[in-house]
């Protein structure tokens, strides 16, 4: 009697710690589930708009673009979600996450390419790519970062080229042409240096087809003169003094009181590359 007590007891016992540990297991789980909640799980499309908004304007912009990313899959359909893509854009933009916000541009282009804000999109495209307080010639050296400065900085042109093109009266279009202008020069005067920087490395021949690419693609330039300089010393270092003769003469033609006539070239850069 006693023992089958006993046993009975124990039982008891191994069956209340049992209950205990998964009462335990599932409060764990259950404050675990609570910290995960999504707060905005039940928000309208109205108040996810309207809560991102705010998060913008309050320089919150990882948060808003969170927020708008989540209106724009939960409601795909409407003025909502279109304008959330285009918040979504704007977001990672000021977040410097270029790749993103491009990746944003382009879908709404793809996907929306007759909504009024279009010649927005392409303006924030072009902004992404342009060239913002930066100095180009930080890695001048390296041909990789230097072919990468100018890819960006040519779509960046494109992007502006197609808006002013297509929206030749969009509030967006003359900053477009502005900005259009700027990375002409500033390719042009990017080329012209990196001439220069071969030619006092005594690398002639890399210097003269910098300096006749520069001649080529950017012929209506401030960066056309150092061009013709380099080009003109190059030629005299090489001993191809005939080529060298009639740049003289081009040089003069267009730039009569040019120091680089007398062979005066840059020792230094100069900062012409202080951007927007």
């Amino acid at each position: 009697m006693n023992r089958t007590f006993s046993r009975t007891g124990a039982h008891c016992s191994r069956w209340l710690l049992r209950l205990l540990l998964a009462s335990s297991v599932l409060g764990l789980g259950a404050c675990a589930s609570t910290g995960n909640t999504d707060i905005t799980a039940t928000w309208s499309a109205a108040k996810l708009y309207r809560e991102a908004n705010d998060e913008m304007s309050a320089g919150a912009y990882d948060t808003a673009t969170k927020y708008f990313e989540k209106l724009e899959s939960r409601y795909p359909y409407g003025v909502l979600a279109q304008q959330a893509l285009m918040e979504v854009a704007y977001g990672y933009y000021k977040q410097d996450e270029r790749a993103q916000a491009l990746a944003a541009c382009n879908r709404f282009l793809k996907i929306y390419p007759n909504n009024p804000a279009v010649d927005y999109v392409l303006y924030l495209k072009g902004l992404i790519n342009f060239y913002k307080n930066q100095t180009v010639f930080s890695a001048i050296a390296d041909q990789a970062q230097y072919e990468r400065d100018q890819r960006g900085a040519k779509e960046s042109f494109e992007a502006f080229r197609e808006l002013v093109t297509r929206f030749p009266h969009s509030k967006y279009a003359a900053d477009a042409r502005e900005r259009m202008r700027f990375i002409v020069n500033s390719l042009g005067e990017y080329d012209s240096h990196v001439a220069l920087f071969y030619y006092h490395r005594g690398a002639y021949v890399a210097a003269a087809d910098r300096a006749q690419e520069t001649l080529r693609d950017y012929p209506d330039t401030p960066a056309t003169q150092l061009a013709l300089g380099v080009l003109m010393d190059s030629y005299d270092k090489l001993g191809l003094t005939q080529l060298r003769d009639d740049t003289q003469r081009v040089l003069r033609l267009n730039y009569p009181d040019s120091p680089y006539l007398d062979g005066k070239l840059p020792q230094h850069r100069t900062p012409w590359w202080s951007l927007w």
